[in-house]
């Protein structure tokens, strides 16, 4: 009860006892008096004892009349601001959302409530008249918009969602929870759970039964699409720098040429460094970036494989390169891959030096040399050229000063400048999976500087740099232009020749990383050719083929797709090679369980086996085999796939003999031949040929010379044949004699 009807109520009973006491006014001056009669009794030193006077109205008998004449007393004071907050309770629940039965419980409830209320409320308010309250509750929902709020549970009653229709999404239109919802489905005999979906039709029939209208959003032809897609937008290049922001920057310098010409011993002797001793077998198999000072001035250095397998590496350092030192060994030449070095750095549009190395050896041959360098166009400045050609020996070091000071006036000469402000961009030289670590990636930054803690982008990697380390091993807090350095805190391992980018935010690079994912998977999962009559064969064929299938695990990631871009190189119709996975890192246990999941070798390269993994190859007998030189690592494999061939059988004729007579004995016939050419051999295998046709192929069951039993006949002599099973022999019949004989397929 409103607190201005409680007290309407106290203030009416006390005025009219003091009327009725009185018998003096009439009742038109007893309502204009009604007022500072009830301020009086209201004083504030005055105690009124409230039950009293009650008790004592009640029993005069003219309590009526005065609650008569105290009506439009009430009508003045303003009681229609204050009402009940019923109506908001009416419109709260949404009637679509619950079944018939539900919707009727809660009507019936409301009555009940209803119905005590309306008593409870007039008893106290008696002598107030609660006629007006009425009116005004009852006009409350008047008030509200009935066209707006009939349009607003038209909207809601309506479901509009796009395929595919998933549990949860669709309790979520609706309001209700997933378990409601499947428990809808299971009464119509459907069971699923809450990320399962649904059919276009059991929706609908679903939200039909719940009261909802169900709709697909679709697009009409021609009309656009319904929600204009987020468009990921690839980071921009770099904007042409101001000239006054531009600051000068190391050259990068590659070592490129043949294998065992010398690159990484060259190196060494510029960083009085160690490397070439570590290499397996001496060989450089990935790409190493180092930084060297002399004076003021900074150099850096990268030094790619010779090895005509890791085409690829050496195209990637000629890219990211100012400068190519071609090494050329002065024993042997020019070789195969000297050549492909040449042909990529003039590719790339660098600057092309000559090292000749090795002068020290006995064999060398500066003069040949150099004929065979101005044969691929590179002329020698003695000769009227502008190749600068330095002859050194690493290890004599001999010419070691020399070469430094040419390196550095042809990268005066370039005017190497970069801009070292601003987000940093490069490439990724190497990357791989380091233990305690993670992911790492050596990059070489172009522009920009790369600070710990940049969100960096990566191909479909991405991460927020955790660390820095230079080539020395110690942690750095950021590296400027031309500055290799390995970056800890990507989310994987990118491939190498791959552009990173530094972002605004770490969500931005995510979203790109993600984006760039999808289209890579995408482009893996396309749908294989389908069996059709035209190539119902060919696949049956296919399925008889052989199939080596490998897991290869390398140290860097450069170094495994050369070990697969050679392996794909070896051509077979017999036998298909499949490598089931690829990757940086050592060799896992997980690596061993798809190994046996799929019948796989796990081959490893420069790389570690867990102890785990061990433990698991045992157990599951899976073979692993671990290299560290790509020369015999491909001998194994090629070996291996012959392996899996059968052997070729191959017929060597032993001899022939003709049937001159059949002898009919109790329990088979005998054909008595004269042998004519070579030898009949027991046990050895025979064919019947009559007519210039064979009727029957099978072992020498018997062979007999007289009554003994004989292992051999040659030829001029006689001899009994039984031929296996094989009854029907004719006069002239010709037996011919030959041996089956394994040989070892080739590729």
């Amino acid at each position: 009860m409103p607190k201005e009807e409680k007290a309407a109520a106290t203030t009416a009973a006390p005025r009219s006892t003091k009327k009725v006491a009185g018998k003096a006014a009439p009742a038109e001056k007893s309502a204009e008096k009604s007022r500072p009669a009830a301020k009086s009794a209201k004083a504030p030193g005055e105690k009124v004892p409230h039950k009293k006077t009650e008790e004592t109205t009640v029993e005069e008998p003219i309590v009526t009349p005065v609650i008569e004449t105290a009506a439009p007393v009430e009508a003045v004071e303003p009681v229609e601001p204050v009402a009940e907050p019923e109506p908001v309770r009416k419109i709260a629940p949404k009637r679509s959302l619950l079944t018939a039965s539900e919707q009727r419980h809660i009507d019936n409830m409301e009555k009940a409530v209803a119905g005590t209320d309306a008593p409870a409320a007039a008893a106290p308010a008696a002598a107030s008249s609660p006629a007006p309250a009425k009116e005004a509750v009852a006009a409350a929902p008047a008030g509200i918009d009935e066209a707006a709020l009939a349009a607003q549970q038209l909207r809601d009653k309506i479901v509009v969602i796009k395929p595919p229709i998933i549990v949860k999404d669709l309790a979520a239109k609706l309001g209700l929870k997933p378990y409601q919802i499947i428990h809808h489905l299971m009464e119509m005999n459907i069971f699923t759970s809450a990320n399962q979906s649904l059919e276009e039709e059991v929706a609908r029939k679903l939200s039909i039964k719940l009261g909802f209208t169900f709709e697909i959003e679709k697009r009409e032809k021609g009309a656009g699409q319904v929600h204009a897609p987020v468009k990921i937008v690839e980071p921009p290049k770099p904007a042409p720098a101001v000239a006054s922001e531009l600051q000068p920057r190391p050259p990068v310098i590659t070592f490129m040429g043949h294998v065992d010409h010398g690159k990484t011993s060259l190196l060494d002797a510029i960083r009085k460094a160690r490397v070439a001793s570590g290499e397996a077998g001496g060989i450089t198999q990935h790409i190493g970036a180092y930084t060297v000072k002399r004076g003021t001035h900074t150099i850096t250095f990268l030094d790619t494989p010779g090895h005509e397998a890791f085409t690829a590496m050496r195209s990637r350092g000629a890219n990211v390169t100012d400068i190519v030192v071609l090494v050329v060994a002065a024993d042997d030449g020019i070789m195969p891959t000297t050549i492909e070095a040449i042909n990529h750095a003039r590719a790339a549009k660098v600057q092309i030096m000559v090292a000749i190395n090795k002068i020290d050896l006995p064999g060398a041959n500066l003069v040949r040399v150099k004929g065979q360098l101005q044969e691929q166009g590179l002329v020698a400045e003695e000769y009227g050229g502008e190749t600068i050609m330095c002859e050194v020996s690493a290890t004599k070091g001999i010419g070691i000063e020399k070469l430094l000071e040419m390196m550095l006036l042809q990268a005066e000469i370039l005017e190497l400048k970069a801009n070292p402000h601003g987000p940093a961009r490069g490439s990724i030289i190497e990357s791989q999976f380091e233990q305690g670590r993670g992911p790492t990636a050596t990059a070489l930054v172009r522009h920009g500087t790369l600070t710990v803690g940049d969100a960096i982008l990566a191909g479909p990697f991405y991460g927020r740099v955790k660390a820095l380390i230079n080539d020395l091993g110690q942690n750095v807090k950021e590296a400027g232009p031309s500055i290799p350095v390995k970056i800890l805190g990507l989310n994987g391992a990118p491939s190498p020749g791959e552009e990173f980018n530094v972002l605004k935010n770490e969500r931005e690079a995510r979203e790109l990383a993600e984006d760039r994912a999808d289209k890579l998977r995408l482009g893996k999962l396309e749908a294989p050719p389908r069996v059709t009559l035209e190539n119902l064969f060919e696949a049956i064929a296919d399925e008889q083929h052989k199939v080596l299938k490998l897991i290869i695990k390398g140290d860097v990631q450069g170094s495994v797709e050369a070990i697969v871009a050679s392996l794909k190189k070896i051509e077979s119709k017999k036998i298909d090679l499949d490598i089931v996975l690829a990757s940086a890192g050592a060799i896992s246990e997980s690596d061993i369980l798809l190994a046996k999941a799929s019948g796989a070798v796990v081959i490893g390269f420069n790389t570690k086996t867990d102890n785990s993994a061990a433990n698991a190859a045992k157990r599951e007998g899976v073979q692993i085999k671990l290299f560290s030189i790509i020369y015999e690592l491909l001998d194994q494999v090629k070996e291996a796939m012959v392996g899996l061939l059968d052997p070729e059988l191959r017929e060597t004729p032993l001899g022939t003999a003709v049937v001159k007579q059949v002898f009919q004995l109790s329990k088979f016939p005998v054909a008595g031949c004269s042998v004519q050419s070579g030898r009949i051999v027991r046990n050895a295998r025979a064919r019947v040929v009559r007519r210039r046709q064979p009727i029957y192929d099978g072992a020498v069951a018997t062979l007999k010379r007289f009554q003994d039993d004989a292992s051999e006949v040659r030829a001029g002599l006689e001899c009994g044949i039984r031929l296996g099973d094989f009854n029907e022999y004719l006069p002239d019949d010709i037996i011919e004699c030959y041996q089956l004989e394994k040989f070892t397929q080739t590729l």
